[in-house]
């Protein structure tokens, strides 16, 4: 009896072994404890957006011809109407000197008309008057009458053709202008793309051509992000958000939503987007933002606060986690119902509790349901 007790003992401890030498080692996992904090719900773009100025004007000249006069260098600030080059333009200069010229003359003539007029006028009343008396012949009268009338009517020609003048005078200004480029608002001339001496043809209709002049007010910027069209609907103006931008490391989180577009875009495939725009709050230094720097955006749709809570990596296809059994070093798979989140934490109404652990590195291969796991030391 007692050599078959130690066979059975031996035989025990031989598979003990053996299951200990051929077990699988336990997976290193990252694990996070169930806590309390703030769970926003949030949208993002889905392609990178552009700080924009809320005034930008690419302008060319709308008369062709050699550009004689450039006003400006890049870099510049410039103000209101402001003269940023000139067209090539003595001979519209040299006809309206000449409509000012005729002007002046067309006065001068309507003058003498017009003074003429008023002596036919007083020379026909006084004949009139003799006439009542019977003291001159009733044709005398008449021609007098009608010589005042005459007199009239040129007078009248007289002032209209100053009036027709002054609008070959207009004429003859605007033409001129249109070989002038003013600057439409204060700003900074962001780009030169012309050279003295150099021709300039206007765009033809449809085809667009480079702008001479690049005209930016950095008073005012913005971003434009696009927004994926199922998130869009989401959005209301006047939403707190936060902007991004890769050309800094500090979140800007004191902006909203200004404006939301009234379309889709759909410039690319199976990739429609609603166009938002971001409007930075007053405390916000925006002198360092240039207009043209890429910029995401982070739109806050609702917040809870103090609400039971998980990294969102932990929940896996929205609605179980693995949950850690220190006791055991296993892993068991626990259904949970979810609330807000984003992609930095996910609200838990119901499965779990504070204090518990779950798994944050769900992907790694044999992390599964009775997994025997170890706890990775944190970073």
């Amino acid at each position: 009896m007692k050599k078959v007790l130690i066979v059975l003992l031996s035989a025990g401890a031989l598979a003990a072994l053996a299951w200990h030498l051929t077990r699988p080692e336990p997976i290193a996992v990252r694990l996070a404890e169930v806590g309390r904090g703030e769970v926003r719900a949030t949208v993002a773009n889905t392609r990178v957006g552009t700080v924009e100025a809320c005034r930008r004007a690419r302008m060319s000249p709308a008369a062709a011809g050699q550009v004689a006069a450039l006003e400006v260098v890049e870099g510049q600030n410039v103000a209101a109407d402001q003269l940023l080059l000139e067209i090539w333009n003595r001979d519209l200069a040299a006809q309206l000197e000449l409509a000012e010229s005729e002007a002046g003359q067309a006065h001068a003539q309507a003058r003498e008309a017009c003074a003429l007029a008023q002596g036919a006028r007083r020379e026909a009343d006084r004949q009139a008057k003799l006439r009542r008396n019977k003291l001159v012949a009733e044709e005398v009268a008449d021609d007098a009458q009608t010589r005042a009338e005459s007199s009239q009517a040129a007078c009248e020609a007289a002032l209209a053709a100053t009036r027709v003048s002054a609008a070959r005078i207009a004429v003859a200004r605007e033409s001129l202008e249109r070989t002038r480029l003013r600057a439409p608002f204060d700003g900074v001339v962001a780009e030169l793309d012309v050279k003295l001496g150099e021709f300039l043809t206007p765009s033809p209709p449809g085809i667009a051509t480079v702008p001479a002049v690049d005209l930016i007010d950095p008073d005012c910027i913005y971003v434009s992000a696009p927004i994926d069209e199922v998130d869009a609907p989401r959005i209301v103006t006047g939403m707190s958000a936060c902007v991004t931008l890769d050309a800094f490391p500090d979140r800007v989180c004191d902006a909203s939503v200004r404006r939301i577009a009234n379309y889709v875009l759909d410039r690319e495939k199976q990739a429609r987007t609603v166009e938002v725009e971001v409007a930075f709050g007053p405390a916000v230094d925006t002198a360092r933002f240039l207009p043209g720097y890429s910029a995401d955006i982070e739109v806050l749709i609702e917040s809870r606060g103090d609400v039971l809570r998980v990294p969102s990596e932990a929940v896996i296809e929205g609605d179980h986690v693995l949950v850690y059994d220190a006791a055991s070093g296993l892993l068991a798979r626990r259904a949970v119902t979810t609330g807000l989140a984003n992609w930095e934490y996910t609200e838990i109404t119901d499965g779990l509790a504070a204090g518990e652990q779950v798994v944050l590195s769900t992907g790694r291969a044999g992390v599964v349901d009775g997994a025997s796991v170890t706890p990775e030391a944190a970073p």
